[in-house]
């Protein structure tokens, strides 16, 4: 396990959760960082991703607007800020990093992964 996700919870439609994802054994400055969540019965789906420098994110559809991504190399540290959660967002939001590469959507582009955590919103 590379990355470990955190901050994830149970939160009333509306609310607004902030999730972490760190590392012991990567070094963030060197890697493009996306989260992606898996719903119950779903497939995989792309949330975000940030530059290797922060310079660049992208969002899906379906968060834009009501999320940001962020980073902090000196903390080592990749955050994504979620508001106005509703029941649709409901899954298991895992991080994952690509090395001196481009931010993207596509899960299969990064090499490193790890444990996810549970965001659970009820209405």
């Amino acid at each position: 396990v590379q990355l470990q996700a955190s901050g994830g919870g149970l939160v009333q439609a509306g609310g607004s959760l902030r999730l972490s994802c760190t590392s012991s054994e990567l070094t963030f400055g060197n890697y493009a960082v996306g989260w992606f969540r898996q719903a119950p019965g779903k497939g995989r789906e792309f949330v975000a991703a940030i530059s290797v420098r922060g310079g660049t994110t992208l969002y899906a559809d379906s968060v834009k607007g009501r999320s940001t991504i962020s980073r902090d190399n000196a903390k080592n540290e990749v955050y994504l800020q979620m508001n106005n959660l509703q029941s649709e967002d409901t899954a298991v939001y895992v991080c994952a990093a690509r090395y001196r590469n481009i931010a993207t959507m596509d899960f299969r582009n990064y090499g490193y992964g790890g444990r996810g955590t549970q965001v659970t919103v009820s209405s």
